[in-house]
């Protein structure tokens, strides 16, 4: 039996561990260059770790959940952050965090096929990344293919037929829209800026179950080094989750499903800027939040009615009646649903419902 030289045994092993430090057993680390061009396959970022769509996130890749989710025709989402070392975000208690060049925040959209059953088999329809280079931040939408094997880039968008069960267990139908590059900055655009939109405190205060433990977002963003001079948790702001009833008032809730919804658009520096209708969640002004507050302009995208919001009466209320409608010309938000948000619509109901003439 012949044996190889000892040089080659001596590069064969070389290799292997030049592959594999730092990763589990032949894992390449992230590689993502924010000057370079962007991958066409979610893959060769290796952001996760074994069979793609397990989403395993890799080392350095932080999953993370907010207090109130963005509604997008009830799909659900599962959310990361990757940032290279020897950087670091800056903290703010209001406004979203100051996160370095190089950092990618990655969203995945899918649909279990039963809203019922915590174990059923999802589909994954997109994943959205959010990269940030010297010049700002960018948006690149990355579409799936049926087998759920491989995600590319479609600068374009896309189009695809969803057919899932409820948690009422009802049969539903979705024609989902994926976001061409250009209507990222419809909802990111703040002063004309592309900025994030969730990772600011109110909507990361909470705990996380990591692999290894339950634990405040906040202060594992500050242990990973993503985050510096982060306070401790109980004086930092947290948003209420506005589907679950525990969570806080009917109040809190609402004005937290209005932020994460809304707010992005809806505030001084937004798209929505010239309405003067603001929803962040610290809006105290009566009419800034639209209590008896007539809109700018006038159009079929009131449904006749004269007020935004007409305390104890939420069908007279525009806010509502724009939630209801699924009209392309008149629903809001515009981008990011076709279908109505059920319970949405009964907690601001319900919201308006409880409101003295003051809008208390």
């Amino acid at each position: 039996m012949k044996h190889k030289p000892i040089h080659i045994l001596a590069f064969n092993v070389l290799a292997f561990l030049v592959f594999t430090t730092g990763c589990e057993w032949g894992q390449r680390p992230v590689q993502f260059d924010p000057e370079a061009v962007p991958f066409e396959r979610l893959s060769d970022y290796h952001f996760f770790r074994g069979d793609l769509a397990q989403l395993q996130p890799n080392e350095r890749v932080l999953p993370y959940d907010l207090n109130t989710s963005l509604f997008s025709d009830y799909a659900e989402k599962k959310r990361f952050i990757w940032m290279p070392e020897d950087v670091t975000g800056t903290y703010n208690e209001t406004t979203v965090f100051d996160l370095p060049a190089g950092t990618v925040l990655i969203k995945n959209f899918y649909y279990p096929e039963d809203f019922r059953e915590e174990a059923s088999p999802r589909r994954i329809l997109e994943t959205r990344l959010l990269t940030h280079s010297p010049e700002g931040w960018t948006g690149l939408p990355y579409v799936w293919n049926d087998d759920q094997s491989e995600a590319y880039l479609r600068r374009a968008g896309d189009e695809k037929q969803v057919e899932f069960i409820n948690s009422r267990g009802e049969s539903v139908q979705v024609h989902y829209l994926i976001p061409n590059v250009n209507q990222c900055r419809a909802c990111h655009a703040q002063d004309g800026k592309i900025l994030p939109i969730g990772t600011a405190a109110r909507h990361l205060n909470r705990d996380f179950d990591y692999e290894d433990g339950r634990q405040n977002q906040l202060v594992r963003w500050q242990q990973a080094g993503y985050l510096g001079d982060v306070p401790d948790p109980a004086d930092a702001p947290r948003l209420a989750d506005a589907r679950d009833p525990d969570s806080g008032t009917i109040d809190m809730r609402a004005r937290a499903y209005l932020d994460i919804n809304c707010g992005h658009c809806h505030n001084p520096a937004g798209a929505a800027k010239a309405s003067g209708l603001f929803l962040y969640s610290d809006v105290d002004h009566p009419t800034a939040l639209g209590i008896h507050k007539p809109p700018v302009a006038a159009g079929r995208g009131t449904g006749g009615k004269s007020f935004s919001i007409v305390p104890a009466h939420p069908d007279d209320s525009i806010l509502l009646y724009r939630m209801i409608t699924t009209d392309p010309g008149i629903r809001m938000p515009e981008l990011g649903r076709t279908l109505v948000d059920e319970e949405a619509v009964e907690l601001i109901r319900e919201w308006i419902a409880g409101m003295d003439f003051e809008g208390k």
